[in-house]
């Protein structure tokens, strides 16, 4: 019965995925992940039924799963990136289901005495594909990890805020699935089936619970974000300033007191969701070029130096009488922070105390509001 639950969850959530409105090329590799895992436990019961279909089909689909993680994770940290050379992921699949075809060819008679005898005569072959699906298993999982740190770096360098584009969901997925790759190792396939059966509960959850992976609603809550999409410029906007070029430390300066006259001229760093792409094109330069600068003069990342910018802000509002009947979540809320949770993390970040603890610091006492 269980296994039947996990069946009816993985075609359920497949077809939430391809019935969304704004469907993109992430939603149609993890509904196709979904299906496979779906036949994949009809395949593993068939042995334990009076009569089995095909028997023997459960052996290489393993070997999937991995590529379909690493396929998963690739179009939502590039959605674009994508082509036809993915297809040979799933090589070494095709390779284990050849290698079976004597097997898939015998009657469901020798088929099943082959089941009762664990393999005999196909052990050394069977030994083979066990290996095959373990290293799947532990390189694709490293591989994901991999791209959502380089991902995570991006967002650093390119967002001010990325509470909402976090890709927790897909951390979740990628030690889930190491996880089976650990059951795998040390227990039978009725424990491991088990395991597989709560894992896509699992997704099924969190994936519902974060808006934007199951449903159509689109926000930046939505993983699949462009981020390379930066770099890029509309034909109307003026051609970026040093686009290709090495920065001289005169241009350093130079664009490092622009930015800092603009920081305090027009206060950006108000703006919620600003990004480097849109400071940059305010500018006139390259976002490359802007990061450059940011990093260089002053020795942080544009998330960092723009949160930096939010909590001087808020210092400097917290100590002003016109403010003192504001709660600090108010000014933090003035000041850029979109959430209590970005204002308290970043605060101690960039302090290393809380608000609150800071205001009694500088004897400000006040309703803090948090």
């Amino acid at each position: 019965m269980l296994y039947i639950f996990g069946i009816g969850i993985s075609i359920f959530l497949a077809i939430l995925l391809l019935t969304k409105r704004s469907q993109t090329l992430a939603d149609r590799m993890l509904a196709s992940w979904l299906l496979v895992i779906g036949f994949h436990i009809w395949a593993a019961i068939q042995f334990t039924l009076p009569n089995p279909l095909m028997l023997g089909l459960e052996i290489p689909l393993p070997l999937l799963h991995g590529p379909f993680l690493y396929l998963y994770t690739r179009s939502l940290t590039h959605p674009q990136s994508i082509s036809w050379k993915a297809l040979l992921h799933v090589v070494p699949c095709v390779l284990a289901m050849w290698s079976i075809l004597p097997f898939l060819r015998m009657s469901l008679a020798d088929q099943q005495e082959v089941y009762a005898l664990e393999g005999a005569p196909f052990e050394p072959l069977i030994s083979v594909i066990f290996v095959s699906i373990i290293l799947s298993g532990i390189l694709y999982s490293g591989f994901s990890l991999l791209l959502l740190r380089k991902h995570r770096r991006r967002i650093q360098d390119e967002f001010s805020d990325h509470d909402r584009i976090n890709l927790n969901w897909l951390r979740y997925l990628i030690w889930g699935l190491g996880v089976i790759w650990l059951v795998v190792l040390i227990a039978e396939d009725e424990a491991i089936f088990g395991v597989v059966v709560l894992y896509v509960i699992f997704m099924g959850y969190f994936g519902i619970s974060q808006v934007g992976i199951f449903s159509s609603y689109s926000s930046m809550n939505q993983p699949d974000i462009p981020v390379a999409s930066t770099s890029e410029f509309s034909p109307k906007t003026p051609r970026p300033k040093y686009e290709k070029s090495a920065l001289s430390d005169v241009q350093l300066h130079e664009i490092h007191r622009a930015l800092q006259s603009l920081m305090k001229r027009e206060e950006r760093y108000r703006t919620p969701e600003i990004t480097l792409a849109q400071i940059a094109e305010e500018l006139q330069i390259h976002p490359n070029t802007l990061s450059q600068v940011i990093n260089r003069m002053e020795g942080q990342n544009f998330f960092d130096y723009i949160n930096g910018q939010r909590v001087d802000a808020f210092k400097r509002m917290a100590s002003e009488t016109q403010y003192q009947s504001f709660t600090l979540l108010a000014i933090a809320l003035e000041c850029g922070f979109n959430s209590k949770t970005s204002f308290n993390r970043n605060f101690k970040k960039a302090t290393g105390m809380s608000p609150s603890q800071y205001l009694k610091e500088i004897h400000a006492p006040r309703n803090t509001g948090l």
